[in-house]
């Protein structure tokens, strides 16, 4: 009988046990268009494979942490190649998709929201999928392990199959980078709803070693890793704790990638891009909490002698003796810190625009507004809208009306502001810097969109091009016009005349919508205007909003309703002025006639004021008109032709006196009625206030934009008694120069009262020292005395008699000379 050796029995059983697995078909990735698995490439096939029926707990722990400390793959798992170049395939996400490494987690977290989005959608159907225990509970956990640098998410959602993990995690490997971004660019179907793609692969910009554990209902659970290195592994999972059903992902962070180790990092990750995500995310989060502890014994040895005590005594004192005993075995304790761990839900906040807009409060809507902007004060949004949109594009929305507006607003308009519009998409935060949802004149709304639509896990690059964001875009801006011509509709002091606006103050209804529509005004009129520069679609409900003062309104903000509302009988045009201050502007010799016939008049006083009148050039079929530019008509004056007859002579003179380059011409004017003259400028070109705008830009070329200025007019007034004089001289003596210089400087006068910038003030002045030494009777000749010029003279006369002096000494000596040698001669 053959005698077995221990050696050989173990061969053979071994033998038994790699049986099974020789000659195993492997399954590889399948092609986009097949449904049937094909073989792949291999690296190398379950060497060195351990069956389990040998292992214990202990041998299971232990290659756990090898596997773990090395970062390489399970000795018994399926080795693939990826088909594509990883090095390409990542250049594509970090260069062309993510500009941000701290985007991995909400990739992963979209991830697994999608997956349980499946799960609960197929619950619908059949409640058993659900399962019982903790796989009922669709939640997202988060957890680190600080020593190993390992960072997991897991979801209890519907899991992966073997077969897929081998296609949806090599999706974007097998399809080819090339093919992969000619899909994007030609707006492929990028909703992978509970399959991992794109997103997925953001992992290694903080990881080298990726493992994702994955158990479906039906299939066993599996482990898929990579070290991106052009490899990947599948093995079936005999290391780790049963999942149950769902997906859990262990990142190996980078060394540099250690900050997403602390707890308040990720915190502040969720927060930002995952907080209205539909599903609970948990955090496995350190707490510092107080426990009671043993104290430190300093009492005296129990084993001290005592002296002895007699039987009476003893007797007497058992019930004292009996409560003494008690207290002596209550243990003494005191209170310490201890860590502990526990879940803790970050996404609290719930998406109340997933709601009915008719369940959710006003306190709802505030608290919500905070949350957004990231502003816990006590003050409240000044208005909001939620809405539904339905369609070929469906998105539901949130937009708020802030209750200031920033300090920095307008200063960099074209280039600095940035959207303060949050784009979800599926409840997964995409950017809050997406600029192409709101047009730059409606960037102060804050809020955001979450559109069911729009495809994601793309850049913000691919989401521009996009169809379905011009439609988005519409719909915003006409809610967000609704809105705010809502706010004035509701403010008790828009639309009210005196009687009205008693009423109301007596009845003391909304409170606190009184004054809402002024504040917001005040705080965002300028958006408002420079929106009807910007926005000719919509320049006509834009105008609805426009406040102003005028000449009637007594310091209160009208509208252009409630100014045609107020025009006179048979008045065609609405009459408007600029400048730089209502004070100035009721002081202007332009509002003369028109204060006198009781017509109303605009005040605009900002700078944009005369950008938005280029472009707001009629409003309900009323044509705006300057009362500073040619064309204002006050109604037929039976005289006017006898008028211009009369003054003709003296039309003429003014004008050849004046010059063609300073004016265009001289007409009788009908705007006045105090001042004798004015300049007023054509209908089409720069006012007054519009001119010395441009010539106080900083890189602004007056020679370059002279063409622009306007013709200039000087309107006189053919009632007033300077300008009666100076036609009767005119009429004398034409040629005499008082009378020129009388109307240069009448000119001059009006050029100035009427806002322009004299081109020579240093004529002007000479001018008025003429008109001032001719009215105190001084000669226009008399020199001016200068005591410095006085005493230069007396020291120069002083110099030239004292040469004079030397002179005839020099002079005197030489004619004695010639007197001596005559005598000697």
């Amino acid at each position: 009988m053959r005698r077995w050796t221990v050696s050989s029995v173990l061969f053979m059983l071994c033998l038994l046990f790699l049986l099974p697995y020789h000659g195993q078909k492997l399954h590889a990735n399948a092609e986009p268009d097949s449904e049937e698995l094909v073989d792949p490439p291999k690296v190398e096939q379950k060497l060195s494979a351990v069956p389990h029926g040998l292992s214990t707990d202990t041998d299971v722990v232990k290659r756990e942490a090898e596997s773990m400390s090395r970062k390489s793959f399970r000795s018994n798992a399926e080795k693939f190649e990826f088909q594509a170049e990883v090095s390409r395939l990542m250049d594509i996400i970090i260069n062309s998709l993510y500009s941000s490494k701290d985007i991995f987690l909400r990739e992963l977290i979209s991830n697994a929201s999608d997956a349980l989005d499946k799960i609960r959608f197929l619950s619908l159907t059949d409640k058993e999928v659900l399962g019982d225990g903790d796989n009922t509970k669709l939640e997202i956990q988060i957890k680190l392990d600080k020593e190993k640098k390992i960072l997991s998410i897991r979801d209890r959602g519907v899991g992966m199959t073997k077969e897929d993990l081998i296609k949806n995690l090599g999706t974007i490997a097998k399809s080819g980078t090339s093919a992969f971004v000619d899909k994007m660019q030609t707006g492929g179907d990028l909703n992978l709803i509970g399959q991992f793609g794109v997103g997925f692969y953001s992992v290694y910009l903080v990881s080298d070693y990726v493992e994702v554990i994955s158990k479906h209902n039906d299939d066993k659970q599996y482990v898929w890793e990579s070290n991106a290195d052009g490899a990947y592994a599948i093995s079936e999972d005999t290391y780790n704790e049963p999942l149950g059903r769902g997906t859990e992902i262990r990142l190996h962070l980078k060394d540099e990638a250690s900050e997403y180790l602390e707890e308040s990092k990720l915190k502040e990750l969720v927060k930002k891009y995952s907080e209205f995500i539909n599903f609970p995310i948990y955090i496995w989060a350190s707490k510092e909490v107080d426990v009671q502890a043993p104290a430190e014994d300093n009492d005296a040895s129990d084993d001290e002698e005592t002296p002895e005590s007699t039987d009476g005594e003893e007797k007497e004192d058992d019930d004292d003796d009996e409560e003494k005993d008690e207290d002596e075995e209550k243990p003494k304790t005191e209170t310490i810190k201890e860590t502990t761990y526990e879940w803790e839900r970050l996404n609290d906040v719930k998406a109340i625009w997933l709601r009915s807009p008719k369940e959710v409060t006003e306190k709802e809507y505030t608290k919500f507004y905070h949350t957004l902007a990231k502003d816990f004060g006590d003050e409240k949004p000044m208005a909001w809208t939620h809405f539904n949109a339905e369609g070929d594009v469906e998105f539901k929305a949130i937009l708020f009306v802030p209750p200031k507006a920033p300090a920095e607003l307008y200063e960099n308009y074209h280039t600095g502001n940035k959207s303060n519009l949050k784009l979800y998409v599926r409840r997964v935060f995409i950017s809050d810097e997406f600029d192409e949802l709101l047009p730059k004149h409606l960037l102060f709304l804050l809020g955001l969109v979450d559109s069911d639509t729009l495809p994601l896990n793309v850049s913000r690059e691919m989401l521009q091009q996009h169809d379905s964001l011009k439609t988005i875009k519409k719909k915003l801006i006409r809610k967000a016009l609704d809105m705010l011509r809502k706010l004035a509709e509701e403010d008790p002091d828009e639309g009210l005349d005196d009687k009205d606006k008693k009423e109301v103050e007596q009845s003391k209804v909304n409170d606190e919508k009184r004054g809402q529509y002024t504040k917001f005004w005040n705080e965002f009129g300028k958006s408002i205007k420079l929106g009807i520069v910007e926005d000719s679609e919509n320049r006509n409900r834009l105008a609805k909003l426009v406040r102003f003062e005028t000449t009637k309104s007594d310091g209160k903000l009208t509208s252009l309703d409630q100014y045609i509302s107020r025009m006179k009988s048979g008045q065609k045009d609405i009459f408007y002025i600029t400048g730089t201050s209502k004070e100035q502007l009721e002081k202007s010799p332009f509002l003369e006639r028109l204060n006198k016939k009781n017509y109303e008049v605009i005040f605009y006083t900002d700078p944009v004021d005369e950008y938005l009148m280029q472009y707001l050039m009629d409003y309900k079929d009323k044509k705006f008109q300057n009362v500073s530019k040619e064309g204002l008509k006050l109604g037929k004056d039976s005289k006017e032709k006898e008028i211009k007859e009369s003054f003709k002579e003296l039309t003429k003179w003014w004008k050849e006196t004046l010059g063609s380059e300073t004016v265009d011409d001289v007409k009788i004017s009908n705007r006045l009625a105090g001042t004798p003259c004015v300049v007023v400028t054509s209908k089409y070109g720069w006012s007054a206030n519009m001119e010395r705008i441009m010539q106080s830009q900083t890189l602004s070329d007056a020679n370059k934009q002279g063409h622009k200025r306007g013709k200039r007019v000087l309107e006189i007034n053919s009632g007033h008694p300077i300008i009666k004089e100076l036609r009767e001289r005119v009429v004398k003596n034409p040629k005499a120069a008082s009378v020129k210089n009388t109307a240069q400087l009448m000119y001059q006068t009006a050029l100035m009262e009427s806002g322009f910038m004299l081109p020579d003030p240093k004529d002007f002045a000479a001018r008025i020292y003429d008109s001032v030494k001719t009215s105190l009777s001084v000669s226009l000749d008399a020199a001016v005395e200068d005591e410095d010029e006085l005493e230069a003279q007396n020291v120069e006369a002083e110099i030239h008699t004292e040469e004079a002096r030397e002179d005839e000494i020099e002079n005197f000596t030489v004619e004695e000379s010639y007197e001596d040698i005559k005598d000697e001669l």
